[in-house]
């Protein structure tokens, strides 16, 4: 809860309208969703703006509304106008994360992010009550809204971070003060506005050098860039990795078609219900902060072995007697990379068959991206189906690297895609169909 005035004195806004001070009992962005005592942010959003919905929060009886613009003083509430609401949200969120004395765990890097979230919380539970943000609501919007949901019942925060510009992940760790912070890994994501994986690396750093005492950095030491700059005596760091000593290393690796085992330091038995190699990197992250946090590996082996990966990432789906790998929640170099990896790695007597969209937000380098995806994939696919223009140059770049050209095709749509492999190519029970691409591209419609 919150007073009126308090709220004034962490946003700096200043006072008007007319109403009387009530007591806040909740934030809310969504002016359907309020609730009587709420106060209203009127956030501008690129769809919408929510001083567009002011009377409808007056009119439901929010405590108050806080905005950018000047509105009637006739208004009976109180109005609290600052300079950009969406930094008045994170000044309120972090003055509320203040009140807790309490392991919040941030977690970033170019793939992994939510899957490790949910790990780590996944895992947690089994000993203590953990609120995480839901989804992949990561940025400055779903991390702070996240963040107001804190309450004396909660032992520990996992809080997922995105970014696609710089100073972003700086911004959400000074809203969440994460004491403890991972970082996966450094790859060729958002490079439109990133420039390059140095560009990257300086933007998933801030996390890193934005904690709260006591300062504890979990990294990934098979990553070049991690690797190399480790911090300093200021940071406690605990390394994780494969090829690499590290304080929780994976060794004797078996891949099945169902899934993967390993041993950390070549003890505990892992299974995971993913046959993607990246997730041994999500599991030793999760493992370092359980076992940071005091639970045993019988315990830990058990909840990851239980563990129901998120839709959209390397999730293996049977439909109608057709087999999938549904890695369609987003794509950028190195998860293509991961995803072709584990196609290879499956033994099937039938086909494998590739479904590409679209890698978006890649700079002034996508267009090569693709092409040099296009070798890679030659090497492992039977059926290339493409969908939209960038994909065409990895199409003629396969059919340069001997993947015949009878066994291409290119579509502009999911649907068209859709319609072409059930009534051109009719996979069997034996195929594997791998569907990936850029989020924006919805290659989820396909195996829809």
């Amino acid at each position: 809860m919150f007073k009126i005035g308090e709220l004034i004195k962490i946003t700096h806004g200043g006072r008007c309208g007319s109403g009387k001070d009530a007591l806040v009992r909740g934030i809310s962005i969504d002016s359907r969703t309020i609730r009587t005592g709420d106060l209203f942010i009127a956030i501008r959003g690129e769809r919408f703006d929510g001083h567009d919905f002011l009377a409808e929060a007056v009119k439901k009886k929010a405590a108050g509304v806080i905005v950018e613009e000047r509105i009637d003083k006739s208004v009976k509430v109180p109005i609290i106008k600052v300079k950009d609401t969406t930094r008045a949200l994170a000044d309120i969120a972090a003055y509320h994360r203040e009140k807790f004395n309490i392991p919040v765990v941030g977690i970033t890097g170019s793939n992994g992010k939510t899957t490790i979230k949910d790990m780590v919380a996944w895992i947690l539970e089994k000993k203590f009550k953990v609120l995480k943000n839901p989804g992949t609501q990561n940025n400055q919007i779903g991390l702070p809204m996240a963040l107001l949901k804190l309450n004396k019942n909660f032992d520990i925060a996992v809080l997922e971070m995105g970014t696609n510009h710089f100073g972003e992940i700086g911004y959400l760790a000074r809203t969440a003060k994460p004491n403890i912070g991972i970082i996966n890994n450094i790859g060729p994501a958002h490079l439109e506005f990133l420039k390059n994986l140095a560009g990257v690396y300086r933007e998933k750093y801030s996390l890193i050098k934005n904690l709260a005492f006591p300062s504890i950095a979990i990294l990934n030491l098979d990553d070049r860039f991690l690797k190399r700059n480790i911090p300093g005596k200021d940071k406690f760091v605990i390394g994780f990795g494969v090829k690499h000593n590290a304080d929780y290393r994976a060794s004797g690796i078996k891949r099945m078609n169902n899934g993967i085992e390993f041993l950390v330091n070549s003890r505990y038995a892992i299974r995971l219900k993913s046959a993607g190699f990246d997730n041994i990197y999500n599991a030793l992250s999760a493992i370092s902060v359980a076992r940071l946090l005091g639970m045993e590996y019988n315990i830990i082996a058990e909840r990851l072995e239980d563990f129901q990966f998120p839709a959209g990432r390397l999730t293996f789906i049977k439909k109608d007697k057709i087999n999938f790998i549904d890695d369609t929640y987003n794509s950028n170099p190195a998860s293509l990379g991961q995803a072709l990896d584990t196609l290879h790695n499956i033994k099937t007597k039938g086909r494998k068959i590739f479904i590409m969209g679209d890698m978006l937000e890649l700079g002034r380098n996508t267009e090569n991206i693709h092409r040099l995806a296009g070798r890679g994939i030659a090497r492992i696919a039977d059926v290339l189906i493409t969908v939209g223009s960038l994909t065409r140059l990895a199409a003629q770049e396969a059919n340069k690297a001997g993947l015949d050209i009878n066994s291409i095709f290119n579509c502009d749509s999911c649907e068209e895609a859709k319609t072409l492999l059930f009534s051109r190519i009719i996979p069997d029970k034996d195929d594997i169909i791998l569907v990936k691409g850029s989020r924006l591209m919805q290659m989820e419609q396909i195996i829809r």
